[in-house]
């Protein structure tokens, strides 16, 4: 009440944002906090000049969303919320310490289906890309970034189709850029995934993108989810185009299939692992020049080890 009666003068948010944030280690006042990321947000949107008030308001957040995290609270920020957050990163657009904490905020929030809806309805994803472009460099930023691309990927189906479109590059150019650092390519091949789920490809990106995911699980054969998040992806493309499934077959840096048997035997105990390739293999057998070089591969001894495996799946 003491925040609302007085939204203009700065101090007065300032003071309001310090004293809430000294219940954070209060298990006790979380409820209450929950309350109050509206004002807290209202009072950064008022304030968007006073950058320490930004920071403030944005640890203070960082600490309610990661707590409701932990405790398996789903916050759905409303419209106005998602309006405020926007408004912040584009009169910080250039601030790259602050937006790497603010995309992070980002994440957290788009991990709700209602959130991710509503920055989607704000007209967020073209300020993302933008700020993709400017930190290509930041791997905080971009693993956030990415994951908010997903997010608001598969939280519509009728999502704006050529802004999605646009990111299609962008995402591409994150991993490639970041191919070694396991955790940025782990969330830019979800991005990935969802843009083709969402047919985000025209005829010319499908051979590509293919090779990029394959460079992906190369780089990054240990990491689980990585492998079935780019399987995932890998699935979506050949299901879209023929182009896709020899893409894997012939790649230049060896066969496709072959990187995929030696996945599975690194990671055989993983469920989600095993289905992703299970799907990705599903797909490819619909082409009938590429399932004569899966027979040829012996791609069905595979099969019968993960049926052997997983006989309850």
């Amino acid at each position: 009440e003491f925040m609302q009666a007085s939204w203009d003068i700065e101090e007065v948010q300032a003071k309001g944002i310090q004293h809430l944030a000294s219940f954070v280690k209060d298990k006790s006042a979380f409820p209450c906090l929950l309350t109050c990321t509206e004002v807290i947000t209202l009072a950064m949107k008022t304030h968007t000049d006073s950058l320490d008030l930004q920071v403030e308001g944005c640890t203070l957040l960082l600490e309610i969303f990661s707590q409701a995290l932990e405790q398996g609270v789903m916050m759905a920020l409303d419209e106005s919320v998602a309006s405020c957050l926007l408004h912040t990163v584009r009169e910080h657009s250039e601030n790259e310490e602050f937006l790497s904490m603010l995309c992070t905020l980002l994440m957290m929030v788009s991990a709700s289906e209602v959130a991710a809806e509503n920055l989607r309805k704000v007209g967020i994803v073209p300020d993302l890309l933008s700020i993709l472009r400017r930190f290509l460099h930041n791997d905080e930023i971009c693993v956030s970034c990415c994951a908010v691309l997903w997010s608001l990927a598969v939280s519509e189906d009728n999502a704006d189709q050529a802004v999605l479109e646009s990111a299609l590059p962008v995402t591409s150019a994150v991993l490639q850029e970041h191919l070694q650092d396991g955790v940025v390519a782990e969330s830019a091949c979800s991005a990935l995934w969802a843009l083709a789920l969402q047919g985000c490809l025209t005829d010319s990106d499908y051979e590509p993108t293919a090779a990029l995911l394959l460079d992906a699980l190369r780089m990054n054969p240990e990491r689980a989810v990585l492998v079935k998040n780019g399987c995932l992806a890998l699935a979506s493309l050949v299901r879209l185009s023929e182009t896709a499934a020899l893409a894997i077959l012939l790649d230049s840096k060896g066969s496709g299939l072959k990187l995929i048997k030696d996945e599975y035997h690194l990671h055989f105990n993983e469920p989600g692992v095993a289905e992703a390739l299970c799907l990705l293999m599903n797909e490819m057998v619909q082409y009938e020049e590429v399932m004569l070089d899966m027979r040829s591969q012996k791609m069905e001894k595979l099969l019968s080890e993960i049926k052997l495996q997983f006989p309850f799946s």
